[in-house]
């Protein structure tokens, strides 16, 4: 009983740290990613005091602040399951690994019967930053890799097996459970193979190239929603300034690279929490992914781009972006 109570009571003066180190962890994590050019979303959670309190009791841990080793977590939410390895490559390039990664992607049959659980791709790392407990350990962070399809069977079960305390699960339940499962493994068949002959469609245009590759780099600075058909009339003009350079998406990479502080620093200031716009709610464009291709069109093409945009797109949008980058149009 004491074990578990000191336990409790140490893990609820750290939770503050542990909450920053799996937030600093998916931070880092969201932006590695993208540059990877990976579509997935990256969340952290931290375990919740009740639950880090059932677990030590009903695992009869001896020391549950060392075993319990999911109190930081970060899960990283792919598109399909053809971005699971490049997922798990980017944790063990910029992430300390604590021990080798739990992949039960591939679940085999043991004496006759599977373990009802999702297939899933665990990495125990250290977290981000150099956030240290009370005795001068780094935190570790559990990170979860999924698919979409697999993250909502995953949540779904849980909900239904686990928070009811279910231990022997009905015939018809786990049957059910396991046909789901097949469903998930064709989904994301079907997904990956939808994706790849979308990006070989001719009618996948050079402008929603172009706005993917923005919204790649645009990630690495911000995780804010944007209005997308925005976006497109946008790109759609943008797209006029670029014609004759073929590298453009290495070329606008370089100069996400190059002026990061400087963007950074811009999204702060103008980006859609920032007092600029809730404020005056203008700077729209702040806020879209497009605007990498604005501020660096502003620095190399600002006379073609101002040529082209006045005639198609309101003269005000363009100047607000002038005036963030300190361009004089």
């Amino acid at each position: 009983m004491s074990v578990v109570n000191d336990a409790f009571l140490r893990y609820q003066t750290e939770l503050p740290y542990i909450r920053k180190a799996a937030q600093l962890t998916a931070a880092l994590l969201r932006r590695k990613t993208a540059r990877a050019r990976i579509t997935c979303e990256v969340t952290h959670r931290t375990k919740e005091l009740g639950s880090f309190v059932t677990k030590a009791y009903h695992k009869g841990y001896d020391d549950p602040w060392k075993k319990i080793t999911d109190k930081a977590g970060v899960r990283i939410i792919v598109q399909h399951k053809g971005l699971l390895d490049a997922a798990l490559q980017v944790v063990k390039d910029n992430l300390t690994l604590v021990g080798a990664p739990e992949d039960y992607r591939d679940q085999e049959d043991v004496e006759g019967k599977y373990s009802l659980q999702y297939p899933r791709l665990h990495v125990q790392t250290l977290a981000c930053g150099d956030l240290t407990d009370g005795d001068g350990q780094p935190y570790e962070c559990e990170i979860q890799i999924r698919t979409d399809a697999t993250d909502l069977w995953a949540r779904m079960s849980h909900r239904l097996l686990y928070k009811t305390g279910a231990t022997d699960v009905p015939r018809d339940v786990s049957r059910s459970l396991y046909r789901l499962i097949a469903l998930v493994e064709l989904y994301d068949l079907e997904v990956e193979r939808g994706v790849d002959a979308l990006a070989q469609h001719p009618d996948f245009t050079r402008s929603n190239r172009l706005l993917a590759e923005a919204e790649f780099l645009y990630r690495t600075f911000t995780d804010h929603e944007y209005r997308r058909d925005l976006s497109e009339d946008v790109v759609d003009v943008l797209l006029e300034t670029v014609e004759q350079e073929a590298d453009y998406p290495n070329k606008l990479a370089q100069f996400a690279e190059q002026h990061r502080q400087q963007l950074e620093q811009a999204y702060r200031d103008y980006g859609p929490t920032s007092e600029h716009f809730l404020a005056h709610g203008r700077y729209v464009l702040a806020s879209q992914p497009e605007s990498l291709i604005i501020f660096e069109r502003l620095s190399t093409a600002k006379m073609l781009l101002r040529g082209i945009w006045e005639d198609q797109l309101p003269e005000t949008m363009l100047s607000d972006m002038a005036e963030i980058w300190s361009v004089h149009l």
